[in-house]
């Protein structure tokens, strides 16, 4: 699972992180406390109906994957599972053509009993990490609203030790053959699936936790522009 992470890469940063033409997320600011339902930044390639150039861009979407024929749910659909992902009536159109990249410094994760939880950060070896997502549009009023979802599996190495699921990660050499928009057939979800598979095996080596103050438990009251929720607790 992944419920709440931090992003605290500018958007320049992530256009250079990702080798991005640009984007349209000026307002974004980092942010050390992410929750369901926010709108964050997505890092995703389309391609120009009129020229057929391919731009890869940095833009924001929902946290909260809703596709135009879902109906309304109170539910947030946030987390997808790469075990049903090709396959899933809600996920696999999106699958199929519309994948991106979410960008995060981190995640957290909780060991306890309710109401005595103990918040773990969860990070790699680099600034920034790249979980697989997808991503969806549908017409809001007058204006389009992209949204999104992290693709997970289940946990490897430091990821387990604190939670039985963890977001799927990928490598920059895997970037490119993961954004393309050419739509996949059969055969090529399974190459995806495959892909994925393999590289988040890797980065789950390297990703390593420590625990944080229980300020951030709550998403409600916590400041999300505090960096001093992803420091490590002293001793």
């Amino acid at each position: 699972m992944c419920g709440r992470f931090a992003n605290d890469a500018k958007v320049d940063e992530m256009i250079q992180e990702f080798v991005a033409q640009g984007g349209d997320y000026r307002d974004w600011r980092p942010q050390y406390s992410i929750a369901p339902t926010e709108v964050i930044p997505i890092v995703r390639e389309r391609k120009n109906s009129e020229t057929g150039e391919v731009l890869r861009t940095v833009d924001p979407a929902v946290w909260n994957f809703h596709p135009s024929f879902m109906k309304e749910s109170k539910r947030p659909q946030f987390n997808t599972r790469l075990e049903t992902v090709a396959t899933n009536g809600l996920w696999k159109g999106a699958f199929a053509s519309s994948r991106c990249l979410v960008p995060m410094r981190g995640y957290y994760e909780w060991t306890g009993e309710p109401g005595d939880k103990q918040a773990h950060f969860l990070h790699g070896d680099r600034p920034l990490l790249a979980a697989a997502g997808i991503y969806t549009a549908r017409r809001v009023g007058d204006e389009w609203e992209v949204s999104t979802s992290i693709i997970t599996r289940e946990a490897r190495d430091a990821s387990g030790e604190v939670h039985d699921r963890m977001p799927v990660f990928i490598d920059a050499g895997a970037w490119d053959e993961y954004l393309n928009p050419t739509k996949l057939d059969d055969d090529g979800k399974q190459h995806m699936l495959a892909l994925l598979e393999a590289e988040s095996k890797q980065v789950a080596k390297r990703i390593t936790s420590y625990e944080v103050d229980r300020r951030v438990n709550n998403s409600r009251t916590v400041d999300p522009e505090d960096p001093g929720l992803i420091e490590p607790l002293d001793g």
